[in-house]
């Protein structure tokens, strides 16, 4: 990355941690370019040299999130992948609370900005984040059950979506139930499933 690669980049950080700190304040809706500029410490010029529409730095902002838990799911639960490949059998589906904890604390932590990029899902291609964010936990799991490789973005996105259900209804509630009630219910729509898979 060169230098004016790298500036490009940071004043798009500057603004996408804007955002976020607005958003925690106020609805999406009420937020203005105005108010990003002036927190990111930017003038108008330059936002719209970034982003056409408020809804492009949404995008991003979800996008900039989700690297960043990918990342820390990789440094901090490299062990539990690993041990997905060698563990038994029986022991292997998609709602151990190895990563959905993490990730719905997440979820909790920025309950405002997950809530507004669901009411805008489709634009922003929700489940396609939710998809790369996963496939990291879901690709050693679907070897294991020998999954033929052209089987695995259907199955891939069955768990997504009624990932994404829980989530929204969770949301919907201010996240008020604890995440070990959540994760429970996920491993109750997801175990049988799995069951099947195994024998398959």
């Amino acid at each position: 990355m060169n230098k004016s690669e790298s500036k490009y980049f940071n004043t798009a950080v500057c603004m996408d941690e804007a955002f976020l700190t607005l958003l925690e304040k106020k609805d999406f809706e009420y937020i203005t370019v105005k108010e990003i500029c002036e927190k990111a410490g930017v003038n108008r010029s330059t936002f719209y040299l970034h982003y056409e529409t408020i809804s492009d730095l949404l995008d991003e902002s979800v996008e900039h999130m989700n690297g960043q838990f990918l990342s820390y799911i990789k440094r901090d639960t490299k062990p539990f992948v690993e041990r997905l490949k060698t563990c038994p059998i029986e022991e292997l589906y998609l709602g151990t609370p190895e990563y959905l904890t993490p990730y719905l604390k997440y979820v909790r932590e920025y309950k405002r900005l997950f809530s507004t990029a669901l009411k805008h899902s489709s634009v922003l291609r929700l489940s396609d984040s939710y998809s790369a964010m996963f496939r990291y936990v879901f690709t050693p799991v679907l070897e294991r059950f020998e999954v033929p490789e052209k089987q695995r973005s259907y199955i891939m996105k069955f768990y997504i979506h009624g990932l994404i259900a829980i989530v929204s209804e969770w949301l919907e509630k201010d996240c008020a139930a604890p995440i070990e009630e959540i994760i429970a219910v996920i491993q109750v729509c997801v175990h049988s499933t799995g069951q099947m898979e195994g024998k398959g």
